[in-house]
C-alpha cells in the first residue's frame, strides 16, 4: 500500500478517535473490501463475514485511540482486529454445534471431511493453473488477492501502466476460470 494510503488511514483513524463520524465513513470505505474478504476466508460464511464487519468497525470506532502508528501500519491493525472477530465467530460457532449432541457433530464431522476433501482438490488444482499462467499474470493476481492491492496500487508496486496490469488480470482470472473449469 502507497504511503500516501497509509497516511490516510492513520488520519481516519486519529478522527474517528476524536469521534468524527466523518472519520469511521471514510475508513469504511477505503477498508471494507480488503477486511470483508479476509473475514469469508476465515468464517467462509457470507452473512457471518458481514456480521463480523459491522463488529469490526464497531471495535475500531470504540478503540481507535488506542492505535500507534509507530507500532503498526493501519491495514495491520484493522486486519488483526478483524481475524480476531472471525476467529471469535468460529470459536462461538464451534460451542454452539458441541451443544447440539453427538449427531449433530457427527454430521458436521463428515460435512467437514467431505469439504476438506473437496477443498484441498480444489487448491492443487488451483496451484497447477496458476503455474500454467504467466509469470506476470501470476503475479498480479496473487499480490491482489493476497495482499489486497488495488490495480493502481499494482501498477505502481510492479512498474507497469495500469492498462497493462488490467490486461494481465483480466487474462490471468480467464486462464484460471477455462482451467479450473477443464479440471473438474
Amino acid at each position: 500500500m502507497q504511503n500516501n494510503t497509509q497516511d490516510h488511514l492513520i488520519d481516519y483513524l486519529l478522527a474517528c478517535a476524536n469521534g468524527e463520524a466523518k472519520g469511521i465513513e471514510r475508513l469504511y470505505r477505503a477498508t471494507s473490501a480488503r477486511l470483508y474478504a479476509q473475514l469469508l476466508r476465515i468464517v467462509r460464511d457470507e452473512g457471518a463475514a458481514q456480521d463480523c464487519l459491522q463488529q469490526v468497525y464497531l471495535r475500531v470506532w470504540q478503540t481507535a485511540g488506542r492505535f500507534d502508528a509507530s507500532q503498526a501500519k493501519p491495514m495491520t491493525w484493522l486486519g488483526t482486529i478483524a481475524r480476531n472477530i472471525g476467529i471469535d465467530w468460529l470459536r462461538r460457532r464451534h460451542r454452539h454445534v458441541e451443544e447440539g449432541g453427538e449427531a449433530l457433530d457427527a454430521l458436521a464431522a463428515h460435512d467437514d471431511m467431505v469439504a476438506a476433501v473437496d477443498l484441498a482438490h480444489s487448491t492443487q488444482r488451483l496451484h497447477e493453473c496458476l503455474e500454467a499462467l504467466s509469470g506476470n499474470q501470476r503475479r498480479a493476481l496473487e499480490r491482489a488477492y493476497f495482499e489486497g492491492l488495488t490495480h493502481g496500487e499494482l501498477a505502481s508496486a510492479l512498474a507497469q501502466p495500469l492498462g497493462t496490469i488490467k490486461s494481465w488480470i483480466r487474462r490471468g482470472l480467464e486462464r484460471l476460470k477455462v482451467c479450473m473449469s477443464s479440471g473438474t
